[in-house]
């Protein structure tokens, strides 16, 4: 089977089903911007692998999951259907989610200021899926607007991007690499 179809030469592309779309048409902006969240994901992960720190192990674990999980979100906003039907594996992995977030917090220090991109580079890959995640999120809110989705799908993507937060904090203390704060607060 060839790679190259040629179908999407003038600028469309299938949606799952077979309905034909142009390839900026929203929803082909939100999966794949999932997409890339996915590609950016599995180059954390790879940091992580090279680390080869043992407890990094169930991390990684838990990682691949949400590349699955992402995979689920992207057949959803890929497929031209309409659902504000729940998520049953999507629901789960935002309350693992919040777990992880609550028991990383607990080991790192309150957050007084604003934190800058950067530390290890598995922690400022973190930072690169966060700010990724955040525009998938953005993304998705405006198809929102135009098509029923599951609400699951707007909690994930919300709670994503505060995972990747919390955890490049966590990656930076557990490397004992001083976090860079931006004191200057917006007044």
């Amino acid at each position: 089977m060839k790679i190259y179809t040629k179908n999407g030469d003038k600028g469309t592309t299938s949606l799952c089903g077979g309905h034909r779309v142009a390839k900026d048409d929203l929803r082909v902006e939100a999966y794949g911007t999932i997409d890339e969240l996915n590609a950016h994901l599995g180059l954390l992960i790879s940091f992580l692998n090279q680390d080869r720190n043992p407890h990094f192990a169930s991390l990684i674990h838990s990682l691949e999951h949400l590349q699955e999980n992402l995979f689920v979100i992207g057949s959803v906003l890929s497929t031209y259907t309409e659902t504000d039907q729940t998520l049953p594996v999507i629901a789960k992995r935002i309350l693992e989610m919040e777990d992880s977030i609550d028991s990383w917090t607990a080991e790192i220090p309150p957050q007084s200021s604003f934190i800058l991109p950067g530390g290890t580079v598995s922690a400022a890959q973190c930072h690169v899926c966060r700010t990724v995640c955040r525009r998938a999120e953005r993304r998705i809110i405006s198809l929102s607007h135009h098509v029923l989705l599951s609400p699951d799908i707007l909690s994930f993507m919300n709670r994503l991007s505060d995972y990747f937060f919390v955890l490049s904090r966590y990656l930076n203390i557990k490397a004992n690499e001083c976090e860079k704060r931006w004191e200057n607060t917006c007044k």
